[in-house]
């Protein structure tokens, strides 16, 4: 049975509550284009990067320039992480318990390294994480295998040894292409069921032992409502 050797973590929406703000941000630039955001693009909006929501814009409207938007996105986005950007429910019992342990954590967001450092710099200012990678720190981001490897490659482990931690549908396929188990604790988006996949409602479900179980493949690619006391 593998050890667990570390847990890496998505941001956005899973230890912090900024999907919310991310769509918030996107909608306003949206509007400002004369685009209306609706549920219907959610898909390219959650856990996408902001290149993939800005490319999705210019789709919709026909035309335009996706760098400009891009950087209209990532202002708007981060005008908002300033503001403040709360932890979700169980994120700080989880972190504390994974310290308390010894077990290295690490950050592997999609969200652009200003984004990234506005909220290690706020919300997880006391998060001992080995080190975190944003957007732009591998050739190509989630949902791409790209950041996962990476981390693992960095902390000088296999990914088949780690559990990520994630809330979108491009993140769990990011992390699972990689090789990772992943627990899924989703937010705004259905994320769908596959190999290797646990499903959380909460992290405070979930404890150091219960990575542990997920790792060992306690649990099935099923509802883990379970996780917490199974």
């Amino acid at each position: 049975m593998n050890e667990l050797a570390a847990v890496l973590f998505d941001m956005d929406g899973t230890l912090v509550d900024t999907e919310v703000l991310w769509w918030q941000a996107t909608e306003e630039i949206a509007s400002s284009l004369g685009y209306r955001l609706t549920q219907a693009d959610a898909g390219e909006v959650v856990g996408r990067a902001v290149e993939d929501t800005a490319a999705h814009l210019v789709a919709a409207l026909g035309g335009g320039d996706p760098r400009a938007v891009a950087a209209d996105l990532t202002a708007a986005f981060f005008t908002r992480v300033e503001a403040g950007a709360p932890l979700r429910p169980g994120a700080q019992q989880l972190l504390s318990a994974l310290e308390g342990e010894g077990v290295p954590i690490a950050l592997v967001s999609a969200s652009p390294r200003v984004v990234v450092d506005s909220v290690v710099g706020g919300a997880l200012a006391h998060v001992p994480f080995e080190f975190t990678l944003a957007a732009e720190d591998t050739p190509r981001t989630k949902p791409q295998p790209d950041p996962y490897r990476a981390a693992a490659h960095r902390l000088g482990v296999t990914t088949a040894a780690c559990v990520a931690v994630e809330d979108s549908p491009d993140g769990a396929a990011s992390a699972a292409a990689a090789g990772c188990t992943v627990l899924v604790v989703p937010s705004l988006l259905e994320v769908p069921a596959g190999p290797g996949r646990v499903f959380a409602k909460s992290l405070a479900q979930v404890d150091p032992s219960t990575l542990r179980r997920c790792l060992a493949g306690y649990f099935g690619s099923h509802e883990a409502g379970a996780v917490a006391g199974g």
